[in-house]
């Protein structure tokens, strides 16, 4: 890791205050603003002084043009803007979360099954939606995975981004979760590559260390490369991971790329199979393309897979990627590192700049899709038919193959969700249309001024504190005995 320096000055902004440092890397430093209006905190990446030059300012261009393209996604993180601050040093403005990104939370924390499986698809959905727009992330990992206030995760970090089957010799990597065809001259980078990463990143979650990290043996860089060219993936030593789970993350980190999942739509709904097989409501896999018609949706599955149109916006301006430096000792390291061209020798980069912030509003978890608040160009809402060809190419072991049956039908959602005010309590009601015994009901409920509350309830009611704020509103979805669940329907009343 390169040598911490001194973050810094934060720039003086018209209409935002300075609050606070988030962090600092080898291209960038993370500010925390309020803006004036509308009235929030923001997160603001400014390039450093001494790192503006022209190279540095096109690759972050295009990183904010990447991010704009696709932030409207509710798993990919939001940007509001971007410029250039009047000391001359471009920036960019997004949602703040002040919750861990999953490459801090995996040290510390013990990942359940079902919280693995439902950010799997939802992150799915997210590089599904980017695959579709003709963009690769290339550094799929746990660091470059937040969460929002809401606990949605949210895809960040498309410095290191390119477009479908471009080659680019100067393409970066994060070496534990990186695919074998990452380390060739020159590297090759596709569609199953971002599958690799994202499964890699979730065996992560589960075992507490990257997946080809071998607990008490040396774990250098080409160590890790070795062990990543050859398959030779660390047993999650989980004894409550389902046998079916292990077989979609093997066959998603296979060596040979053809040996993958045919997408991530594919391996989204592999994880879909594990929760129906797990008895666990099936997470939505929300997937945006921008090349069908305008005014559909199209709800796959039951709604297992919900398609919609890409909201373009344009930001203006751009930032480049911060890149770490190669792990070199016997611990694993997590930072970003740039390949140089063939024939250069590979130069150790600077520490990865921390990531973007994501959406932290009522809207990122009341809605499919936010929106950024920057010029709209240009929105379709449309609908795909996902066939059984995005089903994944077999393991090696035939007894570990894959492909799942078709996923289960969705139940209807509660109707009529209302709610009556009485004091500094609400009470909100709704109806079962089509009950069944075992129905239950699960609710999400957050004040602006308190936790957020998520819960069951056998009853189609539920007396909660009233949002001070003046509206209070709930989700609240259908619940079957057999663990299958509906969309979420919400409902607000004001007083």
């Amino acid at each position: 890791m390169s040598p911490k320096r001194a973050p810094s000055a934060p720039p003086e902004l018209p209409g935002y205050d300075y609050l606070s440092l988030l962090g600092s890397g080898g291209f960038a430093d993370v500010f925390l603003y309020q803006q004036l209006l509308p009235a929030r905190k923001v997160a603001v990446k400014v390039l450093l002084p001494d790192a503006v030059n022209r190279q540095l300012i096109e690759n972050f261009r295009h990183e904010a043009n990447v991010m704009a393209q696709l932030s409207s996604h509710p798993s990919i993180v939001t940007i509001f803007g971007a410029a250039v601050a009047p000391d001359g040093r471009p920036f960019l403005a997004m949602e703040y979360c002040p919750k861990p990104n999953l490459g801090v939370r995996y040290r510390r924390d013990r990942f359940s099954v079902p919280e693995v499986l439902a950010l799997g698809v939802q992150i799915a959905g997210a590089v599904e939606t980017a695959h579709r727009a003709g963009i690769l992330h290339r550094d799929i990992k746990p660091a470059n995975i937040l969460v929002t206030a809401y606990n949605r995760p949210a895809l960040t970090d498309f410095g290191i981004a390119t477009s479908s089957g471009v080659g680019d010799d100067a393409s970066g990597m994060s070496i534990p979760w990186s695919p074998p065809e990452a380390f060739l001259e020159p590297p090759r980078s596709t569609p199953a590559s971002d599958v690799f990463s994202l499964a890699a990143t979730l065996s992560t979650l589960l075992a507490g260390r990257t997946p080809f990290e071998l607990p008490g043996g040396s774990n250098t860089s080409v160590d890790l490369i070795d062990r990543i060219q050859r398959g030779e993936i660390s047993p999650l030593a989980r004894h409550d991971v389902p046998q079916r789970l292990e077989a979609v993350l093997a066959a998603a980190m296979e060596p040979d790329p053809s040996r993958r999942h045919a997408s991530a739509v594919a391996f989204g709904r592999a994880l879909q199979q594990v929760e129906a097989e797990m008895a666990l409501p099936v997470t939505p896999l929300d997937v945006l393309d921008d090349s069908l018609d305008p005014e559909v949706v199209d709800e796959e599955d039951g709604g297992a897979t919900r398609i919609r149109g890409v909201i373009s916006v344009d930001p203006h301006a751009g930032e480049p990627q911060s890149v770490g430096a190669a792990p070199t000792g016997s611990s694993v390291s997590d930072a970003t590192v740039r390949r140089q061209p063939a024939g250069d020798a590979p130069q150790p980069a600077a520490a990865a700049a921390p990531p973007e912030q994501p959406r932290s509003r009522r809207s990122a978890v009341l809605g499919i899709v936010g929106a950024g608040v920057v010029a709209v160009l240009g929105i379709g809402i449309v609908a795909l038919a996902l066939t059984t060809g995005n089903q994944p190419a077999p393991p090696a072991n035939p007894s570990q193959s894959v492909a799942p049956p078709a996923a289960p039908q969705r139940p209807s959602a509660p109707i009529n969700v209302g709610g009556t005010v009485d004091g500094d309590t609400v009470r909100f009601t709704w109806t079962n249309a089509q009950p069944q015994t075992g129905d239950a009901f699960q609710y999400r409920y957050e004040r602006s001024d308190g936790d957020p509350v998520t819960a069951q309830t056998s009853a189609p009611e539920v007396t909660l504190e009233r949002d001070g704020d003046g509206e209070s509103c709930i989700l609240v979805r259908l619940v079957r005995s057999d663990g299958r669940s509906s969309n979420d329907t919400e409902g607000c009343v004001n007083g």
